[in-house]
C-alpha cells in the first residue's frame, strides 16, 4: 500500500514551483507510505510516490519505478494479489531482468509487453499512474472495483491527481466551492456519491475508469477500461457453484496472506470475516494470524462473544479492542481529518481506533468487506424479493392496517430493532421502483426533510432519481443483479472503502480484500441470482454452503451483521458534550448549508423519542466538523496522525 500523486501539464513545461508543489503534495501522503517517498520529474510530467514496504522490503522495489530503458515510469499504490501466477504465466523473467521480487515490477513488465491490456489480468487493488515516453501519454488509473481511492483536479492547464482528497488541497488558487449536489445526495445516503466530493472542482475518479492524457495534444479524456457484468450461468449446479466458490475463496486468502510484512486481520465475528479466518486455518495459518476486533461498549451492538468463538476455534492471536462513546469522542477529529469527506458511517471511528492498536503488531490487515454484496447477504437484498411477494398478497387495505401496527411500535435505539425494520419496510413496499424501495430502506433524511435541513434548492436529480435512472439503464432481465451491481457502483465504494482505507491507512496498514478477488467477483456474477440468495432467508447461500466445512455451527447460523456503533444512545450519555458545542445555532448555520430549526427539531424528536434521529444527528454533526476542519479553520493538519 502506498499513495501516489502527480500532475501533467497539457501546456507548458513544469517549473521549479510546480515540482516542489508535487512534492508537498506527495509529503501530505507520507501516512500512507511512511517507509519512503520518491519522484519522477520529467517535462510535462511529475509522479510523486509515497511507499509502505509490504512485498519485497528492500530499497530495490522503491517507487515510482522506472523501466531499464526509461521509457516506461510507474506509480503505484496497492496489491497484485496475483503477481507471482502473472509473472510464470507470462514469462516475465525471459522478456526482462528483474531487479526486484515486487508485484508492482510485474505490473510494470506487463505493461511493456502488452500496453493497457495487462489491466485485465489484475487481481488485487490497485491504484496508479503509467507514463509512457514513447507514446507520450500518461495514464491514471483506478482498479475495477474501487478499492483503492484516486481523485483529481483540473485547474491552470494542469491536472493534478493525489490517492487522497488532501493531496490536492496543497494546490493553491483554484475554486474551493463546495458541491451542494454531493452535499444534498450525502444527506441522504450517509456518504457521498460517484463522482462528486465536498468540493465542486474535485473528482473521483470511478471504479474501471482512467484519465488518458495526451500533453503534447494538450487534451484528456477519461474513460471506462472495465465493467463488471452479471451474467448468470443457468447451467451450473448448485453443488458446482460450491466448490467453484470454496477452491477460489482457499485461493485468495492464500494469494492475500502472501506478504513480506507482518499480516493480520479485522475479525467482527460475523461469517464474512470468520470465513477468512477459517480459510486460513485449512491453510495452517491461522496461529500466527493476529486477529483485531472491536468489542462495542453496548450489549445490541457487541459482537465479542461470536469473536471470540471464532478466534479459539482458529487458534489465533486475539486482540480485543473495547470502544466507548469517550473513546469515540476522542478520536473523532482525527477521524474526520483523515477521511477527507464527511460519512454518516458509524463503522469509522471505531475502525481507526481498531487500526491505531493492529499497528503495533501487523503492517497489513485482511478485511472481509465484498462479501455481502458479492453474495448478496444485505437485509435489503432480502426485502427487496419479499417486497415483491408483499405487494402481490396483500392489498393496499391491508398494507395500511401492517404500516399503521408498524408504526405503533415504540422507538428503541437497539441495532435493527423490531421497529425500525418493520417502519422502513412497510414504508419502502409502497414505492413503485425497486431502486427508490432499496434507497428507502437505507435512507438517512427524505427528500422532504432535506429541503427543510439544507438552505439551497434541490438539485436537479433527487437521490433517489439517482438510483432509479443507474437501475433503469442496467442490460439485466433480474432485478436482483441490477440492485446488487448498484450496491458495488455506490455503497460498497463510496461508503466502505472510504473507511476502510483511509481510516486503516491513517496508521500506514494496507486493507486487503479476499472476497473482492478478480476471480472470485467474476465467478459470484456468473451464480443464477436466484441461487445466491435461495428464498427470502437464504441471503449468501452459496457462500455459506462453500465455508460450511471451516466454520464452528455458531458462526455459521448465526445472523448477518456489521460492525456499527450505538449512536443514537449514545447522543444521550457519551456525546452529549458534542452535543452541547456542536448543536449550537453559531455552529450550525456557519457553514450557510444547514438550517438551525431543522436541526433543532431533529434533536427534539430524538430527545423525547419520537423518532430515532441518530444518525441523522451524526451525520451533520460529522459534516459540521469537517467544515470546521477543511474550511472554516482549515486545520485538519493538525488532527493527523504523527510518527
Amino acid at each position: 500500500m502506498c499513495g501516489i500523486a502527480g500532475l501533467v501539464s497539457i501546456k507548458d513545461d513544469l517549473t521549479e514551483n510546480d515540482r516542489n508543489l508535487g512534492k508537498a503534495m506527495t509529503l501530505a501522503l507520507r501516512h500512507r507510505g511512511p517507509d519512503s517517498r520518491g519522484e519522477y520529474a520529467e517535462g510535462k510530467v511529475y509522479l510523486g510516490n509515497a511507499r509502505l514496504k509490504i512485498t519485497d522490503m528492500s530499497d530495490k522495489a522503491d517507487l515510482p519505478f522506472v523501466s531499464d530503458d526509461g521509457n516506461v515510469i510507474l506509480a503505484f499504490n496497492g496489491a497484485v494479489t496475483n503477481f507471482r501466477q502473472l509473472r510464470m504465466k507470462h514469462k516475465l523473467d525471459s522478456f526482462r531482468k528483474f531487479r526486484s521480487k515486487s508485484d508492482a515490477e510485474v505490473v510494470l513488465s506487463l505493461y511493456q509487453k502488452y500496453g493497457l491490456d495487462c489491466l485485465r489480468e489484475l487481481s488485487g487493488h490497485f491504484a496508479m499512474s503509467i507514463y509512457d515516453r514513447l507514446k507520450n501519454r500518461v495514464y491514471v488509473i483506478r482498479d475495477l472495483y474501487g478499492l483503492r481511492p484516486l481523485f483529481y483536479l483540473i485547474y491552470g492547464e494542469k491536472i493534478y491527481f493525489a490517492s487522497e482528497i488532501k493531496a490536492l488541497l496543497e494546490v493553491s488558487g483554484w475554486d474551493r466551492s463546495l458541491d451542494r449536489e454531493a452535499l444534498w445526495h450525502f444527506f441522504t445516503l450517509a456518504y457521498i456519491p460517484g463522482e462528486h466530493t465536498p468540493f465542486a472542482n474535485i473528482h473521483e475518479l470511478r471504479g474501471g475508469e482512467l484519465i488518458e492524457i495526451d500533453p503534447g495534444a494538450r487534451k484528456y479524456k477519461v474513460r471506462t477500461w472495465a465493467k463488471l457484468n452479471y451474467e448468470p450461468d443457468r447451467g451450473i449446479t448448485e453443488e458446482e457453484a460450491v466448490r467453484r466458490t470454496r477452491e477460489l475463496l482457499l485461493r485468495s486468502v492464500k494469494n492475500n496472506f502472501d506478504t513480506d510484512a507482518r499480516t493480520g486481520m479485522t475479525l467482527s465475528g460475523g461469517l464474512d470475516t470468520s470465513g477468512i479466518l477459517g480459510l486460513a486455518k485449512e491453510l495452517g495459518l491461522s496461529e500466527n494470524v493476529h486477529t483485531f476486533s472491536v468489542s462495542m461498549m453496548d450489549n445490541s451492538f457487541d459482537e465479542a462473544p461470536y469473536q471470540r468463538i471464532m478466534s479459539s476455534y482458529a487458534r489465533s492471536i486475539h486482540h480485543e479492542i473495547k470502544v466507548s462513546a469517550g473513546d469515540v469522542v476522542d478520536s473523532l477529529f482525527s477521524t474526520v481529518a483523515h477521511l477527507d469527506e464527511p460519512t454518516g458511517d458509524g463503522a469509522a471511528v471505531p475502525s481507526f481506533i481498531l487500526a491505531r492498536e493492529a499497528k503495533k503488531y501487523v503492517k497489513v490487515l485482511l478485511s472481509g468487506e465484498g462479501g455481502d454484496e458479492v453474495f448478496n447477504a444485505y437485509e435489503t437484498h432480502r426485502a427487496y424479493k419479499a417486497r415483491r411477494l408483499y405487494r402481490k398478497y396483500f392489498p393496499k387495505a391491508a398494507r395500511s392496517l401492517i404500516s399503521a401496527l408498524a408504526h405503533a411500535l415504540p422507538v428503541s435505539h437497539r441495532k435493527l430493532s423490531l421497529d425500525f425494520v418493520a417502519k422502513r419496510f412497510a414504508e419502502g413496499c409502497e414505492l413503485e421502483h425497486d431502486a427508490a424501495a432499496h434507497i428507502y430502506w437505507r435512507y438517512t433524511l427524505t427528500e422532504e426533510q432535506k429541503k427543510s435541513l439544507l438552505r439551497f434548492p434541490a438539485p436537479a436529480v433527487d437521490t433517489d432519481r439517482l438510483f432509479i435512472d443507474a437501475y433503469d439503464k442496467m442490460p439485466y432481465p433480474d432485478g436482483l443483479n441490477r440492485i446488487s451491481q448498484l450496491d458495488m457502483r455506490y455503497y460498497f465504494i463510496d461508503d466502505l472503502m472510504v473507511k476502510n482505507d483511509r481510516s486503516i491507512m491513517a496508521h500506514s496498514i494496507e486493507t486487503r480484500f479476499p472476497y473482492m478477488d478478480d476471480a472470485v467477483v467474476k465467478f459470484a456474477a456468473t451464480i443464477p441470482p436466484e441461487v445466491r440468495l435461495k428464498g427470502l432467508f437464504g441471503g449468501r447461500y452459496i457462500e455459506k454452503q462453500a465455508l460450511k466445512p471451516f466454520l464452528p455451527a455458531k458462526i455459521f447460523n448465526r445472523t448477518n451483521m456489521g460492525l456499527e456503533m450505538p449512536h443514537s444512545s449514545w447522543f444521550f450519555g457519551g456525546f452529549k458534550d458534542l452535543f452541547m458545542k456542536y448543536f449550537t445555532k453559531e455552529q450550525v448555520e456557519r457553514s450557510g448549508i444547514l438550517n438551525y430549526d431543522a436541526v433543532k427539531t431533529l434533536v427534539w424528536e430524538h430527545k423525547a423519542q419520537r423518532k430515532d434521529n441518530g444518525r441523522a444527528l451524526w451525520c451533520v454533526l460529522n459534516f459540521i466538523l469537517w467544515f470546521d476542519l477543511f474550511v472554516y479553520d482549515g486545520n485538519y493538519k493538525d488532527y493527523l496522525v504523527r510518527e
